[in-house]
């Protein structure tokens, strides 16, 4: 490629192919498992985007082992001080998939228009949905997730509903769901792995993981599986 740039008298046509041949060279270096993971984002960002269901993609996607979704949850979840040492991991996690879906539900309504517009969008019914507190006694953890998935279903009842009604909320869902599906492109470098998760204990400090734009991937027997995203920086 250089000795090329190098020629005078270097045809256009050829700079251009072997730029091109450059760049499917360097994407063919990547490592098999960062095209998984990569391939695994993507399907996590799909899955969602057909009807922006947390469970079905975390589920196909996040690591299936049970420490790991346990420290997610309770890292990601943002429950507040209460003890989770006793409580059993099906909670937690369901739990925390009851969180991040009333989010994912929420952000096509993020940033109203006006204040008429935030009324409709947020009536005072639904806010109670945001302004829930976790307990303060982990005897009371059981039952504030259970009121956690009846405050996802009916968020997206009323999401439905609005979509039905308004067609600038169908729009607005349209197009959320447009850009959760498109494509993360793999980068030409090469991506190496990382160590040292940041985020709670789900990793040990000399555990590798890589980062896909904000998707921390790893691998977990012979599947590259998720376990963690950025979503302020991604979402907002």
């Amino acid at each position: 490629m250089l000795n090329l740039l190098k020629r005078k008298s270097v045809p256009v046509f050829v700079l251009i192919a072997a730029s091109s041949l450059f760049a499917q060279t360097a994407k063919r270096a990547q490592p098999q498992e960062v095209v998984e993971a990569y391939r695994v984002c993507r399907q996590f960002q799909q899955l969602l985007a057909e009807n922006l269901d947390f469970d079905r993609a975390f589920e196909a996607t996040f690591t299936k082992n049970a420490a790991r979704r346990r420290e997610i949850a309770i890292t990601e979840g943002e429950f507040g001080n209460v003890d989770l040492s006793s409580v059993d991991e099906a909670t937690l996690v369901s739990a925390f998939k009851a969180r991040m879906q009333i989010l994912y539900l929420m952000l096509p309504l993020a940033s109203p228009d006006d204040k008429a517009e935030e009324e409709l969008f947020f009536p005072p019914a639904i806010k109670t949905i945001f302004e829930r507190k976790p307990p303060t006694a982990t005897a009371d953890f059981r039952a504030y997730a259970m009121q956690l998935k009846e405050d996802a279903n009916k968020f997206r009842a009323h999401l439905d509903q609005l979509a039905s009604r308004y067609p600038h909320v169908a729009e607005r869902v349209r197009k959320f769901k447009s850009d959760l599906a498109r494509e993360i492109k793999e980068p030409d470098h090469v991506v190496k792995p990382l160590t040292a998760y940041s985020r709670g204990r789900v990793l040990a400090l000399n555990e590798k993981y890589y980062q896909i734009g904000d998707y921390a991937v790893i691998r977990e027997g012979k599947t590259m599986r998720i376990i963690g995203i950025r979503f302020f920086s991604r979402l907002f």
